[in-house]
């Protein structure tokens, strides 16, 4: 018997924004047919994904960086050219 996943909890932020700022979001929320308040809140939380993911691929390289470059040899110098 498996445990069933925790369910995601949501939490509210206040930001303050300039009123020029708000406008644009109002704009584009428009575009996509969406409240302000959403679309903020799928662009907040696509910028912390992105930020996720680079961290988690700058860990990646560098945990083995040495072993592809023994493998594959160093990277090329500025002025080499592809074979």
């Amino acid at each position: 018997m498996s445990t069933p996943a925790p369910q995601a909890r949501n939490r509210e932020l206040r930001v303050t924004v300039t009123d020029e700022v708000y406008e644009q979001l109002q704009e584009l929320a428009a575009g996509k047919d969406v409240p302000a308040e959403e679309y903020a809140a799928r662009m907040l939380t696509d910028d912390v994904t992105r930020a996720r993911f680079l961290a988690g691929a700058e860990e990646f390289v560098a945990e083995h960086a040495r072993g592809f470059a023994q493998r594959f040899g160093p990277h090329p110098t500025a002025g080499g050219r592809a074979a």
